[in-house]
């Protein structure tokens, strides 16, 4: 597991966190289809929370895209980097994920965020954001709507309608399991929204979320409690 600091001269006011995201979006980029879904390697990343002790705990948790078996996986822990602020929440979250794709003894491929990519009010969510950090392809799926708009998809797996801010497409309402709620795909960096909703169906062959998602969750989890419940919390944190 690996001990992270929150980095030096990173945002500690909302006007700076939306000047950094002004600066950073113009750098997404979304012509590009990225890799072939069923191909190469995929990695979730999640992160969890203990806000008594201002504490987060990011996974990473690298799949083979073809048989969804686990590659590798690493933590980090540190204290939380931002407060919660709506629209915000990659403030929060980046530093613990970045020193968890850092310590992956291998390339993480395409990245899975739970979360938003385009799918934001500013257009630069979590996916977008660690996306163009590190330059690999990334894309958001995420649990609910945000603020936006969208018609129910068909009840069947595979079906989907637009994620819509007005007129314009932002995302996916994407059935992967029929009759079940839908999950909402964004496209972050460097993959295009029809291979992101693609990638988000191979990666949920029994579940409505992607198994990187839920691999993820579960492995931060553990890191949180690990970190929480061992000798020398409080000194280490």
């Amino acid at each position: 597991m690996t001990t992270v600091d929150i980095p030096a001269g990173w945002p500690a006011t909302e006007e700076q966190a939306r000047a950094v995201q002004d600066e950073l979006r113009p750098k997404t980029v979304l012509d590009e289809p990225g890799p072939p879904p069923g191909t190469g390697r995929v990695t979730g990343v999640d992160v969890a929370y203990d806000d008594e002790r201002d504490i987060v705990a990011a996974a990473a948790v690298v799949l083979d895209a073809a048989t969804l078996e686990v590659v590798a996986e690493a933590t980090a822990v540190g204290r939380v980097s931002f407060p919660y602020v709506p629209g915000l929440l990659a403030f929060r979250e980046i530093p613990a994920v970045l020193a968890a794709l850092d310590a992956l003894p291998c390339p993480p491929g395409l990245v899975v965020c739970d979360g938003y990519g385009r799918a934001h009010p500013r257009r630069f969510g979590l996916a977008s954001h660690l996306g163009v950090l590190t330059g690999l392809p990334t894309l958001g799926v995420a649990k609910n709507p945000f603020t936006f708009t969208y018609d129910d998809p068909e009840a069947r797996r595979g079906a989907w309608t637009p994620l819509l801010a007005g007129p314009e497409e932002v995302g996916r309402a994407l059935r992967t399991r029929a009759g079940v709620k839908p999950v909402f795909v964004s496209v972050g960096h460097r993959v295009s929204l029809d291979n992101a909703c693609a990638h988000t169906l191979a990666l949920t062959p029994a579940y409505r979320l992607p198994e990187t998602t839920r691999r993820a969750d579960a492995l931060c989890r553990r890191a949180l409690r690990a970190a929480t419940t061992g000798p020398g919390v409080r000194e280490a944190y």
